[in-house]
C-alpha cells in the first residue's frame, strides 16, 4: 500500500494534514470518521478513500451536495497525486508519499 496525505483546507478553520494509512479512510461531520471535517455542507458520512490494489479511489456516499474531484461531480473515480477534493466548502488535496 503506498502512503497518502490529504492537505486539508477548510472554508474558515486552519489548514490541516491527514496521512492515510488504512484501506478505507471515511470523510465526513461523523464523529468517527477518520478526516473529520465540520463543514455544514458535509454529510456525516461524506466519502470514503479506498486503497484498491495499487491505487485510491474515492467513493461518494450517495450525499445530496455529492463530492468533486478537480471540480467534477463524481459518484466514484481513481485519485492521482495533486488531485483536489471538495466536499462541502471544504477542499482536500490528495498527495502520494514518494517516500514510500
Amino acid at each position: 500500500m503506498i502512503r497518502a496525505v490529504l492537505a486539508i483546507q477548510p472554508d474558515t478553520d486552519p489548514a490541516s494534514t491527514y496521512e492515510i494509512s488504512g484501506e478505507h479512510t471515511l470523510l465526513g461531520r461523523n464523529l468517527n470518521a477518520e478526516v473529520l471535517l465540520l463543514d455544514k455542507g458535509v454529510s456525516r458520512d461524506h466519502a470514503l478513500i479506498v486503497w484498491d490494489d495499487d491505487h485510491y479511489e474515492i467513493e461518494d456516499l450517495q450525499t445530496t451536495n455529492g463530492t468533486r474531484l478537480n471540480g467534477k461531480k463524481v459518484r466514484s473515480a481513481t485519485l492521482n497525486d495533486g488531485d483536489i477534493i471538495q466536499v462541502g466548502q471544504t477542499r482536500l488535496v490528495f498527495s502520494l508519499d514518494s517516500s514510500s
